[in-house]
């Protein structure tokens, strides 16, 4: 994968977080009415499970795009592997 690709590619771990993020921001402000009742536990209470699990999401996903990108580097090396082999091949 070259430097400029792999620069442009916002990755998995980043997106569905930030997709979570605006759906609970949009239902945070469909349910603003609960708060306006006066019930701040379950409005809050929501809204932190919520938060919880989008932080889960994102650790899991960051977690298995790096197993994935281990297993790439084990399977094919890495760049610098390459340019280190060649140098030595050279010498």
């Amino acid at each position: 994968m070259t430097p400029s690709k792999k620069k442009s590619k916002i990755k998995r771990s980043v997106i569905f977080p930030i997709i979570m993020l605006a759906y609970l921001a949009a239902m945070a402000w469909i349910g603003r009415d609960r708060l306006e009742r006066g019930e701040y536990l379950y409005y809050f209470g929501i809204i932190g499970i919520g938060l919880v699990i989008i932080v889960l999401l994102y650790l899991s996903l960051r977690k298995k795009e790096e197993l994935q990108q281990r297993r790439e580097e084990e399977q094919y090396g890495t760049y610098d592997d390459d340019k280190n082999g060649n140098q030595q091949d050279q010498k």
